[in-house]
């Protein structure tokens, strides 16, 4: 199974790194390294998918892909 995609950027404005999974909607989290980052919305995942499925809520299929790899 494809899994979903996580980007990871720095931002200036928190002094640190914000993850994001654009297939999850509002689905992101901040570390102060890349690493932090992706642990936190690793965890961050497991829990909006958990939250879906409680709440009975349709769960995306992983489709994000960015532009540089459609590309390709």
């Amino acid at each position: 199974m494809k899994d979903y995609h996580i980007n990871i950027f720095y931002s200036t404005e928190d002094e640190g790194y914000i993850a994001d999974i654009p297939d999850l909607r509002h689905c992101s989290a901040f570390g102060i390294s890349p690493e932090i980052a992706l642990h936190e919305v690793l965890i961050a995942k497991e829990l909006w998918l958990e939250s879906a499925k409680i709440e009975g809520k349709s769960i995306p299929k992983p489709t994000y892909k960015p532009i540089i790899y459609q590309l390709a």
